[in-house]
């Protein structure tokens, strides 16, 4: 549901909430909508379980008693940070069911008492976010539902998994143990039902799921941390390496704002550069982030990370000095 229309569907019921009758031409013309898009906006109130009232012979619309005298013991705070969490889930997440989640955000905000919806109404005036169009597509969605419905009944699960566009398709039988968001992709945590080794496997790689008649019983909970170890995002290595980079002034900012990796270590420069420091199993998956800072990074340790480092821009050097314009 995109920002836009998730706050008309708040100002419509706080409008309707106020208690006075309005008409869909009245509706349209405080909103700047359509009568369609009034029609299509209450229905998704209904949806959501908020009931109105249509009077035939005024043809307007108020909203019915229990919805409108509905109280949550929810203070302004809280009530603002659930409906916040549902803007920015509907705008900057692979989010699965965030549709259910908007609607459910908005079936809460109906209860809230008269001047907590006030102050949230003014409130999500005064905030915004960046559409990036993210969410899983239909198709993921279920994908997403059936995968989940297999991890809380143990069942095994065959999929065709298609890692990348040259590799071979591949035909694996796995007992799911747990789903794992690491933006922007969402990854299945299973192991083999031979080898028993745990692997990552991205969602959206998977082309076809079968849940089969059969469960599983797995060696103990599944714990996250000690499967990622300390791994950059979600492939340990096996190896440990002590990672130190010089983000120049012009990044570093940037940079160190936000906390990486759980080794992360900050230590600011006078020249306004930073010195950041990793303790990361593996260097496969922390070279492609090193590369993406391109000329404002600078590979102080380990000799190996820079070798990798230098390598890539040879080859980026190579092949875009003899690349040709069509």
């Amino acid at each position: 549901m995109k920002p836009d229309r998730l706050k008309r569907l708040m100002q419509i019921l706080m409008t309707l909430q106020a208690g006075k009758r309005y008409t869909a031409d009245d509706l349209s013309r405080l909103f700047g909508t359509s009568r369609r898009t009034v029609f299509r906006d209450l229905k998704e109130l209904q949806a959501v379980g908020i009931s109105y009232h249509y009077d035939p012979v005024a043809r307007a619309y108020d909203l019915d008693i229990p919805s409108r005298r509905q109280a949550m013991p929810l203070d302004r705070q809280e009530a603002l940070g659930l409906l916040l969490l549902a803007h920015r889930a509907s705008s900057q997440m692979h989010l699965p069911f965030r549709r259910s989640a908007v609607l459910g955000a908005l079936k809460v905000e109906g209860g809230l008492p008269a001047d907590v919806r006030r102050f949230c109404g003014a409130a999500m005036e005064c905030v915004s976010s960046r559409d990036l169009g993210h969410g899983l597509s239909r198709d993921l969605e279920a994908l997403f539902a059936q995968v989940q419905s297999a991890i809380v009944n143990k069942r095994v699960i065959r999929v065709r998994y298609g890692p990348g566009i040259y590799a071979p398709v591949e035909d694996l039988e796995l007992w799911p143990l747990h789903l794992y968001y690491d933006h922007p992709t969402w990854h299945l945590f299973a192991q083999t039902s031979q080898g028993r080794h745990v692997e990552p496997l991205k969602l959206g790689h998977v082309l076809d799921i079968q849940v089969l008649d059969r469960c599983f019983v797995a060696n103990g909970r599944f714990d996250l941390v000690e499967v990622l170890g300390r791994a950059w995002s979600t492939r340990p290595e096996g190896q440990l390496y002590q990672v130190k980079l010089r983000f120049l002034p012009k990044v570093a900012d940037q940079v160190t704002e936000t906390r990486w990796h759980s080794s992360q270590q900050v230590t600011g420069q006078p020249d306004g550069s930073a010195i950041v420091e990793f303790r990361v199993d593996g260097l496969n998956e922390i070279t492609w982030w090193v590369l993406g800072y391109g000329d404002q990074v600078q590979v102080l340790a380990p000799a190996a990370l820079l070798d990798r480092v230098v390598q890539a821009a040879r080859n980026m050097i190579r092949l875009n000095s003899t690349s040709t314009n069509p």
